[in-house]
């Protein structure tokens, strides 16, 4: 077995005890050893999924339009996160990059919820929490890209 290469001090997954100290982590470099220990990842994966199952009820002729977008955009958030910190172990602009392009999809999810809204597919309820839960992921990713350096 060839040892991998320890990417900037981040620690390697077996490092990582248990699942308690797992949920610890922060995204404080010294504690990442998968995108999955990234908060924001895990914060835009659960709304990505509420997100997902509330749009399989959206009209039939909404299903390859608003439907789809907002499915897409809202995965794209966590799978640049994810292809980025793949990445990283070679390229920290790489990583940014990604950070930077997962901040332009939480951004474009508030658009496509506004039409949501606007269409009656969600109530003001789920606008409200969904638009609010964009916009922390939005505040959390800048900060991840700020930090990484």
């Amino acid at each position: 077995m060839v040892p991998r290469r320890k990417c900037n001090g981040a620690k390697h997954s077996t490092e990582a005890t248990d699942s308690e100290d797992r949920v610890q982590m922060t995204e404080d470099r010294q504690g990442i050893s998968s995108f999955e220990d990234l908060m924001v990842f895990q914060k835009a994966y659960g709304v990505s999924l509420e997100i997902h199952k509330k749009s399989l009820g959206f009209p039939k002729e909404e299903q390859y339009g608003l439907a789809d977008q907002i499915r897409r955009a809202s995965k794209s958030i966590c799978a640049n996160l994810a292809e980025g910190h793949g990445k990283h172990c070679h390229s920290n602009k790489e990583f940014k990059r990604y950070i930077s392009i997962a901040i332009g999809s939480s951004d474009e999810m508030r658009v496509w919820l506004r039409y949501c809204l606007d269409l009656h597919y969600i109530n003001e309820t789920e606008w409200k929490h969904w638009k609010d839960s964009y916009k922390e992921i939005s505040k959390m990713l800048q900060g991840l890209h700020r930090s990484w350096k």
